[in-house]
């Protein structure tokens, strides 16, 4: 393949390109293909124009170095195919942002440079190592959530049946009992089996109940989150906006992604209560627009980006790793139920929510991609 094929991407000819170039634009890692010796760049990918944060036309004339400077293991890379040593390399090291890009941080990436058919012309993949290792967190998620389902699944089998029989038995023992102060112990049996009950209608509902699907404002649904969370709390707790207006509506169940961030705002003011104490509590809820994301494998070009944010204590080592597991609770008397529903009802809008924790900042982070019936401006 020729370097003057593989340009016509540059003067804007994507059309005219030929098929190796059009299958590389839909790869989801950042792709860039180079002259062997001069290093000059005859070629990007849709991904990696987003992870230089620069377009292909701004990239004319640019070469690997202007990209990433002086990196002797790269460099050592490209030598060891171009010498004809090996075929294809591949490492994992940190790429030094270009001088003057918005982003100027470091990247730990996994790369991989190869000769094409051409030997005057390189081709160079990379993505950063996080992606890699949220990408892994993801399949476990989903694992964990369809375990989660069966799990649910057989504790209802296995608890409604029985129920039904001990809160039967004990209404008919009640009718029978001669003293009423015998009754008590009857009130409690049938109680707690609706206690239980209710128990496992919560732990079913996310997956019996069909979606809602509208176009909806994600901030007026912060702003209700916001009034029920301060109606509980309307002393010495501080609920910051930080939103990008810029937001497009998305299009989900209004009412599950409502509850998703309820239950995530109400756990950190519950968390907070000393903090309220002292009247210096802070949730914060901050939107973004996140572009060219990757959620269980699957590239999505937007998502909605939110942010729940708290100053609170941080969330126990102990459970830190099983917060999402159901009946895994940090709070006495808690139900254990409220981040395992989050995130059912974010995963069923083929989201992804992820926590990290501290004292004095723990975030929960929630990613929903923006799908193709949806209008995105």
């Amino acid at each position: 393949m020729s370097a003057g094929l593989l340009r016509n991407s540059f003067k804007g000819a994507a059309s005219a390109a030929p098929f190796f170039p059009t299958l590389l634009d839909q790869m989801p890692n950042a792709i860039v293909v180079f002259e062997a010796k001069s290093q000059q760049l005859v070629y990007v990918n849709p991904a990696a124009e987003s992870a230089l944060d620069l377009s292909r036309k701004s990239l004319e004339g640019q070469t690997l170095h202007d990209l990433f400077g002086d990196n002797k293991l790269l460099n050592s890379m490209i030598e060891e195919v171009r010498s004809g040593h090996f075929a294809a390399q591949r490492q994992e090291l940190v790429l030094d942002s270009l001088p003057g890009r918005i982003h100027q941080d470091s990247i730990p990436a996994h790369v991989v440079v190869a000769l094409l058919e051409d030997p005057t012309m390189v081709v160079m993949e990379w993505f950063p190592i996080d992606q890699q290792l949220r990408s892994e967190r993801d399949e476990r998620v989903t694992q964990q959530v369809e375990a989660n389902k069966q799990l649910m699944r057989n504790l209802a089998h296995e608890i409604k049946n029985p129920l039904g029989g001990i809160r039967g038995a004990a209404q008919l023992l009640e009718y029978e009992l001669p003293e009423k102060g015998l009754r008590e112990y009857t009130q409690v049996i049938i109680k707690e089996s609706d206690r239980l009950q209710n128990l496992v209608d919560r732990l079913l509902a996310p997956h019996r109940k069909a979606h809602a699907m509208e176009s909806f404002n994600v901030h007026e649904a912060l702003e209700r989150v916001r009034s029920l969370v301060l109606a509980e709390f309307p002393k010495g707790l501080r609920i910051i906006r930080n939103y990008d207006t810029s937001l497009p509506d998305l299009l989900g169940d209004r009412e599950q992604l409502i509850q998703a961030t309820l239950n995530i705002a109400h756990n950190a003011a519950q968390a907070l209560s000393e903090e309220i104490r002292h009247g210096d509590a802070q949730i914060e809820f901050k939107t973004r627009v996140a572009r060219s994301v990757t959620i269980s494998k699957k590239r999505y070009k937007l998502a909605m980006d939110l942010h729940v944010i708290d100053n609170g204590p941080g969330i126990p080592d102990e459970i830190r790793e099983r917060i999402f597991f159901p009946l895994v609770s940090g709070r006495e008397g808690g139900s254990g139920l409220g981040l395992t529903l989050a995130q059912t009802f974010v995963q069923q809008h083929q989201g992804f929510i992820a926590c990290e924790s501290r004292p004095g900042h723990t975030d929960f982070h929630i990613q929903i991609p923006y799908r193709k019936q949806e209008k995105v401006s």
